[in-house]
């Protein structure tokens, strides 16, 4: 009776090693980050993406649905974090005025100084924790690497798949 195990081809030990750094590191980085904006601002690192990617967007604002994606967030956990940003101020929701279905986030002034003054907190924190430690080469070949695991993982999710919705993050 053969139980599966037979097809595994095993970590090596320099292998395991390196997944389990990772691992540990990339829990480690990002409560870190979520820490430092939480304590200088107020602010969750979920929060501080959301307000990232609607700086981005066209006249600050975009799709709910849209907003997930880009985070790779479950649309219902994206939609409890924006209430909560709503209550405080930092975004509004309305409906969509190109065709009156769907929720769009709208970036508020307040969120948009908020971003402003909790930008220098996140880069520092990433420049610090992370950019500052890797010779560029390795960093470099860090994005390359998780480029193609996302690129892969998204490519080959099942039509109507959300893996977002078991993901869990610091926010």
């Amino acid at each position: 009776m053969g139980s599966g195990h037979d097809e595994v081809t095993w970590l090596e030990t320099g292998q395991q090693q390196a997944w389990r750094a990772f691992i540990m590191g990339s829990e480690l980085l990002l409560h870190q980050l979520d820490r430092e904006l939480r304590a200088e601002h107020e602010l969750s690192f979920s929060e501080y993406e959301i307000l990232v990617r609607l700086s981005e967007a066209e006249d600050g604002r975009m799709r709910m649905a849209l907003l997930a994606d880009s985070m790779s967030h479950s649309r219902s956990r994206v939609t409890h974090t924006i209430a909560r940003m709503e209550r405080a101020g930092l975004v509004e929701r309305h409906a969509s005025a190109s065709d009156g279905r769907g929720v769009v986030a709208v970036m508020t002034p307040q969120g948009r100084d908020l971003l402003v003054q909790a930008a220098p907190t996140h880069v520092r924190g990433v420049r610090q924790h992370l950019v500052d430690l890797a010779s560029p080469e390795d960093f470099a070949a860090l994005g390359r690497i998780f480029d193609e695991v996302s690129d892969r993982l998204l490519r080959d999710l099942p039509a109507g798949a959300d893996i977002r919705d078991e993901a869990q993050r610091p926010g």
